[in-house]
């Protein structure tokens, strides 16, 4: 195969421009709004998804319960902008570290401010732990400190690194499988079969990394508020 192996992750253009918005708006379209009083089978499926996605993630009091529309909407999004990326010839948003730091560090910023308005003693015990001896006080507020600061970063860098090696590992076992196709039919039947369970892997890993970020963001609020 000539193509470039990085070349899915560029960000494709029209006329020099961007589409990159009308991309991620695009999951949007296949969430249907139940304006009907009587919904479909779609309708019925997506609501019982949602409800027991939200089941899992409700571990909040009043205050974080106010979040639940934004963080089935995250998981939604980046699910559905998953699976989306696995069709052939399409481009994943969520291979670019820039869009998933742009999704973790607002929510991480909010959840943290939410901590310390609202439980400001509590978010300021977490810098130091009770019991801590005096000389390693100094050490772990900046431990604790960078750890925080860490955690968006950790939210970006996970989904990206999980959605860009599946979509690395595919391309190059796809490249391998059409090359072995005219040496070694055998090896070359063997690596396609490979290639399907990957497939099959990947969408898994898609829905599956679309539930550890939100969950975590969950996990971030559940400790804030």
């Amino acid at each position: 195969m000539n193509e470039n192996l990085f070349a899915s992750f560029i960000i494709p253009t029209i006329v020099g421009v961007p589409i990159v918005i009308i991309i991620i708006m695009l999951p949007s379209i296949f969430f249907h709004n139940p304006y009907r009083l009587i919904g479909n089978r779609l309708m019925a499926l997506q609501q019982w998804l949602i409800k027991l996605v939200l089941k899992q993630m409700t571990m909040h009091n009043i205050k974080g319960r106010t979040w639940s529309l934004m963080l089935m909407s995250l998981i939604l999004f980046i699910g559905s902008t998953n699976l989306l990326g696995l069709l052939p010839h399409s481009f994943t948003p969520t291979t670019q570290l820039s869009m998933n730091l742009g999704m973790a560090i607002p929510l991480w910023a909010a959840a943290v401010i939410t901590g310390f308005r609202h439980k400001m003693k509590a978010s300021l015990a977490h810098f130091l732990p009770q019991g801590t001896p005096i000389p390693l006080i100094p050490m772990l507020i900046i431990i604790e400190t960078i750890s925080l600061f860490i955690q968006p970063m950790a939210l970006a860098v996970r989904l990206t690194a999980n959605i860009t090696a599946g979509h690395l590992l595919i391309h190059l076992i796809g490249g391998a499988t059409m090359v072995l196709t005219s040496i070694s039919p055998t090896v070359s039947t063997i690596t396609f079969i490979i290639l399907i369970l990957l497939t099959v892997l990947e969408f898994a890993v898609a829905l599956i990394q679309a539930y550890v970020f939100t969950l975590l963001v969950s996990l971030y609020l559940h400790d804030n508020t």
